[in-house]
C-alpha cells in the first residue's frame, strides 16, 4: 500500500478508538460498564447491525455472490418477521425484569441450572465465534498485505480489547457508530469504482444484464430442498429461527438493545436493523456481482489468493501450474470477446445473437472452472503436504480486487472498512462474554456479595481474559474449507436453536418445568450435533429442529415427570 493508504487507514481506526475511550472514560459500576441505558435507538440499531455484519461479512459476501450468485440474501428473509415478534415479547419483558443478560430470565422462570446451561451454551459457541472473527479477517489481511498473521491477530484484537476494556459496553456502541459511517461509505465507494472500471462501452444497464446472464443476480429460489442451504423456505422459516435466537437470546445482540434508554428506544433500534440489514447484505452481494462482470473485461488470477499460488509456482507442479495460469489467461481474452459481444447484442436487443454468445459464454466458463479446479487441486495438495487445511479462494475476491485496480488513498479506506468491521463485532461479543461470565457465573455462583467497584474490576479482568482467550484461538485456528461467512453461520447454527427452544418454552409454554426442560435442551443438542455429524441437511434447519425438539421433548418430559409424581403420590397414599 502507498503512504497515502497508510494514512487514511491509520488515521480512521486511530481515530474511532481514541473517541470511543475519551467518550465513555470512567465507569463508576457495573450497571454502567455493562449496561448503559443511555443509548438512543439510531445508536442501538447501528450497533446491532454493526454487531452481526462482522469483517467476514465484507470478506466473504462479495466472494460468494461472485462464485455462486445473490442467492444468499435469502438467508436474512426472515429477520425482520424475527424483529417484530422480539419487540412484542422479549424486548418489554427484558426491560421491565431489569436484567443484565437474558439467561438471568431463565433462572426467574426455570431455575439457576438453566440459566447455567444457557450461559454455557452461549459462552462456548460466542467465544469461538470471537476468535474467528478476528482469524478471518487477519488470515485475509495477512495474505494481501503480505504480514506475518501472528502480529495481524495481535494487532486486531489489541486494538479491539482496548477500548472495550476502558469503555464497556457504551464504548462498543459509540465506536460502532463511527464504524457503521465508515462501513458505508467504503461500500458506496466501492460500488462506484467497479462501475467506473468497466470498459467504456460497457454501462451500467449493461453490467447488470452481463450478471444476470451469468446467474449472478439470482436471488430468489422457490424450489424446496432440505439439502440446499440457500431457498426462500431455508431463509424464511429456518433464517427466522437463527435470526429470533441470535437477536432474542445471544447476549451479543440482547445487550445492545438492553442498553436502550426505554422499551420505545429498544424496539425502535430493532426495526431499524430489521428493515435495513437486507437492503445492505443485497448491496454487499450485489457489489460481488459487479465485481464477477469486473474480472470479465480485466485479467483476473487463476487463484485469487497470491500467496498461495506463488508457493504453487515453487512447489514440485510448478510448471504444471504455470502452464495452467497461460492457458486460463489465453482462455480470458476469447471470453473478453465474447462478453463485449454480448454487451453489443444487450444493448441491441438482438435474441438471437445474445442466445449464441450466451451458449459461448457457458462453454468457456465451463472450461475456465475446470482449469481453476486443477490449480485448486494442486494447491490443497500442497496444504496437506505441510499440514494445514483447505481455504475458500473466495474470501480473496474482493480484497484483491481492491488492492490491484483502487487508487491511492481508496485502499486505505476499504481497508479500514474490514478493520472496522472486525472491530465492532469483535468489541460486542467480548462485552457480551464478560457480562455473561459476571452476571451469570462469577456474581451468581461464585462470589455473591461483593462490593459494586469489585464487580467492575471482574467484569474488565474478564473482558481482557476473553479477549486473550479469541486471540488465542485465532492464533490456532487452522484454514477452513467453508466460505467464512458460512463458516460463523453453521457454527451458530449448531447452538442457536437449542437455546432458543428454552426461551421460546420459558415464554409461551408455562407447563414445562425446570426439570424436563434441562433434559430436554441436552438431548436436543444431541440431536442437532447428530443431525451436523451424520446427515447432508442444511445448516440452517438445525435451527428449526434444535428448537422444535426442545419444545416438544420437554412437553414429553414434563408429561413424564408429571406422572411419574402422581404414581408416587398414590403409591405413597396406597400404605
Amino acid at each position: 500500500m502507498s503512504s497515502l493508504d497508510w494514512l487514511v487507514l491509520v488515521f480512521t481506526i486511530g481515530f474511532i478508538t481514541a473517541y470511543g475511550i475519551w467518550k465513555t472514560r470512567g465507569s463508576k459500576n457495573t450497571k454502567e460498564y455493562l449496561l448503559s441505558k443511555r443509548m438512543n435507538w439510531w445508536t442501538i440499531g447501528l450497533s446491532i447491525m454493526a454487531t452481526q455484519a462482522s469483517a467476514i461479512t465484507f470478506l466473504s459476501t462479495p466472494g460468494q455472490a461472485f462464485s455462486d450468485g445473490m442467492r444468499f440474501v435469502q438467508f436474512y428473509f426472515g429477520l425482520p418477521l424475527a424483529m417484530i415478534v422480539l419487540c412484542i415479547t422479549a424486548v418489554p419483558l427484558y426491560q421491565r425484569l431489569h436484567v443484565y443478560t437474558a439467561y438471568e430470565f431463565l433462572e426467574k422462570r426455570f431455575d439457576v441450572r438453566t440459566r447455567s446451561l444457557g450461559a454455557f451454551l452461549f459462552l462456548i459457541q460466542r467465544g469461538l465465534a470471537a476468535g474467528l472473527t478476528i482469524y478471518a479477517p487477519a488470515l485475509v489481511l495477512s495474505t494481501i498485505l503480505q504480514w506475518d498473521i501472528f502480529y495481524v491477530n495481535f494487532l486486531l484484537g489489541g486494538v479491539v480489547v482496548l477500548y472495550t476494556v476502558v469503555g464497556g459496553t457504551e464504548a462498543v456502541s459509540v465506536t460502532q457508530k463511527q464504524q457503521m459511517f465508515v462501513i458505508f461509505i467504503g461500500l458506496i465507494v466501492a460500488l462506484y469504482m467497479v462501475f467506473h472500471l468497466m470498459p467504456q462501452e460497457v454501462g451500467v444497464w449493461q453490467a447488470m444484464q452481463i450478471a444476470g446472464k451469468a446467474g449472478k443476480l439470482e436471488s430468489i429460489d422457490w424450489s424446496f430442498d432440505w439439502n440446499n442451504r440457500y431457498n426462500i423456505w431455508s431463509g424464511i422459516i429456518g433464517g427466522f429461527f437463527l435470526q429470533l435466537s441470535y437477536f432474542g437470546t445471544d447476549q451479543s445482540q440482547v445487550q445492545r438493545y438492553l442498553g436502550g434508554k426505554s422499551t420505545t428506544e429498544s424496539r425502535l433500534g430493532l426495526i431499524f436493523n430489521g428493515f435495513i440489514k437486507i437492503p445492505m447484505q443485497f448491496l454487499i452481494l450485489f457489489i460481488g456481482a459487479m465485481v464477477f462482470v469486473f474480472y470479465q473485461f480485466h485479467q483476473p488470477p487463476l487463484y485469487f489468493n497470491q500467496v498461495e499460488a506463488q508457493k504453487a509456482r515453487q512447489s514440485e507442479q510448478g510448471a504444471t501450474f504455470r502452464a495452467l495460469e497461460e492457458k486460463y489467461q489465453q482462455l480470458f481474452w476469447e471470453k473478453r470477446q465474447q462478453t463485449l459481444r454480448l454487451a453489443e447484442a444487450l444493448r441491441q436487443n438482438n435474441p438471437a445473437e445474445i442466445a449464441q454468445t450466451q451458449q459461448l459464454l457457458k462453454q468457456q466458463t465451463q472450461i475456465a472452472n475446470a482449469i481453476r479446479q486443477q490449480a485448486q487441486a494442486i494447491i490443497h495438495q500442497q496444504n496437506e503436504l505441510e499440514g494445514k487445511g483447505k481455504s475458500a479462494d473466495t474470501n480473496y475476491v474482493f480484497l484483491t480486487f481492491v488492492i490491484q485496480n483502487l487508487p491511492k488513498g481508496l485502499v486505505g479506506l476499504l481497508i479500514a472498512l474490514v478493520i472496522c468491521a472486525s472491530m465492532s463485532s469483535t468489541s460486542s461479543e467480548l462485552n457480551a462474554l464478560a457480562s455473561t461470565t459476571v452476571i451469570d457465573v462469577y456474581k451468581r455462583s461464585i462470589k455473591p456479595n461483593a462490593d459494586e467497584s469489585h464487580y467492575l474490576k471482574v467484569s474488565k479482568w474478564m473482558t481482557l481474559a476473553w479477549g486473550a482467550y479469541a486471540i488465542l484461538f485465532a492464533e490456532l485456528a487452522s484454514s477452513l474449507s467453508n466460505n467464512l461467512i458460512e463458516a460463523v453461520n453453521i457454527l451458530g447454527s449448531l447452538f442457536y436453536g437449542t437455546i432458543l427452544g428454552i426461551f421460546l418454552a420459558a415464554f409461551y409454554v408455562k407447563r414445562i418445568k425446570a426439570k424436563a426442560i434441562f433434559q430436554a435442551a441436552i438431548l436436543a443438542e444431541l440431536i442437532v450435533l447428530g443431525c451436523w455429524k451424520l446427515t447432508t441437511i442444511s445448516y440452517l434447519w438445525f435451527n428449526v429442529i434444535g428448537c422444535i425438539a426442545v419444545v416438544l421433548l420437554g412437553l414429553l418430559l414434563q408429561l413424564f415427570h408429571k406422572q411419574h409424581l402422581d404414581g408416587t403420590s398414590f403409591a405413597h397414599l396406597n400404605k
